[in-house]
């Protein structure tokens, strides 16, 4: 009984090594002697093996056990594990002459109480022997040459164009001349009669064409969303001196496009339920593709030829913060070097509204539009509804001073966290906002004192305005410098497109050393100090770094930081 509680554990231990050294036998030929070493295993473990012995075996030594269980211990190897034991077994003197046991050998293997090793030594032997096993039973066939990744210096990314569509012009310099001078994007809903509904009221496009921009057979067959899109893209090109001469030697695997959209083509879809009343035959085929929030980045790069990374991502109000985050990515890692990014959204039609209207989400102050909109006022109702698209052209550093572009700013990084807490409402710690800002200055390299200009979110809702102020208070209160606006007081909310269209403002803010009004802010909310936001006129400003701010249902928070090129 003795003989074979003490020579299954052992005998494991001495076909590990055997086959490591190049036995008879090995595991191919012999399945079953695998199967049965992991099973003499588990029942090894399952005996216990009494630290103290009786009086009569407490005495055995090296030896003894040799020449006591030798035998027995080769005739189970040959029996169980259908193999001979190797050459430097059969030739041993005894058993320890292996060395799997060190010189204390079995005494050790067993925990027996021998006199003449103390417990501290017995760890440093089965630590030597464990080793000495491994480096037996995991020698390489060929030795593995490790080569270490070279040190890349990072790639900066800089915006060298910007494109914007929206209730205040069309272009750059328009929509921020009117944002600096207070005027209001904010009127009564004209593309259709929505007498009966509480809210009448959007940030809408008067006037829009996209003639010279888009085919006009492809934009009778367009979301608006599209049409914003394709319009505002190309406007950046152009703006970035992307010319055709330029547009001949860019690396076309090398250039992406990366606009998203948070409501897609709503008009087209809508359009396509209402010719199904009559028949599937009255619907426009491509009422399925234009519906869909990638086919706008899609239909760019088809126009302009650049194959490389082009998808959308989707993330309600903070699509564009995330557009514009992943482009960058992109360029840094070398998958590209130039890119389109933003976002863009045409919901105000009958269903877009119905829906927010249904949210309870929307300002009902129909009487005074330009009024309606106002960030950390206590008189605020809601927000209001926007639409158009923004976009940025943003470049390889190196890339861009090769072609001479003209360069704006730098972006210098972002991040983005899920509150994980409500569909509409924001955590009330803030902790996710606090998290997303901390996450894109560490990212960045910012410190929070560099950040003196924020354009936040703030949609002029009763608990997301004061919710992010107290975040932005938490992250830079110290900072005496400190200015934040509110781009949506005169614009209103244009959801996907909103972090498009911001970034642009903090990109000009940036260029032109002035910060844009907060109208409307006639009694701010309790809790918000005035001398932090930017008052009803514009501000001159040197700007260290600015952060800019978007965030979505579902809790999505996104940060991203630009600041002057050096």
């Amino acid at each position: 009984m003795a003989t074979s509680s003490m020579a299954s554990p052992l005998c494991t231990w001495l076909v590990a090594a055997c086959m490591s050294l190049g036995c008879e036998a090995d595991r191919s030929r012999s399945p079953y002697s695998f199967h049965c070493s992991k099973k003499m295993i588990r029942s090894s473990r399952r005996r216990k093996v009494g630290s103290k012995c009786a009086s009569g075996s407490s005495e055995f030594n090296r030896g003894a056990i040799s020449s006591s269980y030798g035998s027995s211990i080769q005739g189970l190897m040959s029996s169980c594990l259908a193999f001979e034991p190797c050459d430097e077994y059969s030739s041993s003197k005894s058993l320890s002459s292996l060395g799997f046991f060190g010189d204390n050998g079995f005494s050790s293997l067993f925990r027996s109480n021998t006199p003449y090793i103390n417990r501290r030594q017995r760890r440093v032997n089965r630590a030597v022997q464990s080793e000495k096993a491994m480096a037996v039973a995991v020698q390489p066939a060929q030795e593995i040459i490790t080569m270490k990744k070279p040190s890349i210096k990072q790639r900066r990314v800089v915006v060298t164009g910007m494109g914007v569509v929206t209730p205040l012009g069309h272009d750059p310099d328009t929509f921020y001349n009117n944002l600096l001078n207070g005027v209001s994007g904010i009127s009564e809903i004209e593309t259709f009669d929505c007498a009966e509904y509480p809210t009448r009221i959007a940030g809408e496009i008067k006037s829009f064409s996209s003639d010279g921009w888009v085919a006009p057979k492809l934009s009778k067959r367009m979301d608006k969303f599209m049409l914003y899109l394709l319009t505002a893209g190309k406007k950046a090109l152009v703006d970035g001196g992307i010319t055709d001469d330029v547009m001949d030697e860019l690396n076309k695997e090398k250039c992406g496009v990366l606009i998203g959209s948070a409501m897609g083509g709503m008009k087209v879809f809508n359009d396509a339920i209402e010719a199904l009343r009559i028949s599937y035959k009255k619907m426009n085929p491509f009422c399925v593709p234009f519906a869909t929030t990638n086919m706008g980045s899609a239909m760019l790069a088809m126009d302009l030829g650049w194959m490389g990374p082009n998808y959308s991502i989707s993330t309600a109000c903070a699509t564009s913060n995330f557009c514009i985050l992943n482009a960058a990515d992109h360029i840094i890692r070398g998958e590209a070097d130039v890119m389109l990014c933003g976002g863009s959204d045409a919901a105000i039609i009958p269903i877009g509204l119905g829906g927010f209207v249904a949210c309870r989400a929307l300002s009902q102050r129909n009487g005074d539009p330009t009024k309606a909109s106002r960030p950390w006022d206590t008189n605020r109702d809601g927000f209001v509804m926007g639409e158009g698209a923004g976009v940025l052209l943003i470049e390889e550093l190196e890339h861009a001073k090769k072609r001479g572009a003209n360069i704006y700013a730098e972006f210098l990084g972002g991040s983005f966290t899920c509150d994980a807490y409500h569909v509409t409402e924001p955590r009330p710690d803030g902790v996710g906002v606090i998290l997303c800002i901390e996450k894109a200055l560490a990212r960045s390299g910012v410190s929070k004192e560099d950040v003196n200009y924020v354009n936040a979110h703030a949609t002029s809702t009763p608990a997301g305005d004061l919710k992010e102020y107290q975040a932005l208070l938490h992250c830079f209160g110290q900072n005496p410098e400190l200015k934040v606006n509110s781009t949506k007081s005169m614009i209103g909310h244009l959801l996907g497109a909103a972090g498009g269209v911001e970034a642009v403002a903090a990109v000009q803010a940036i260029r032109t050393g002035w910060v844009h009004p907060n109208i409307n802010l006639e009694n701010p909310d309790e809790g918000v100090d005035p001398r932090v936001l930017v008052g009803p006129k514009k501000e001159r400003l040197d700007i260290k770094a600015a952060l800019s701010n978007s965030f979505g249902f579902g809790g999505h928070n996104s940060s991203i930081i630009f600041a002057p090129y050096k």
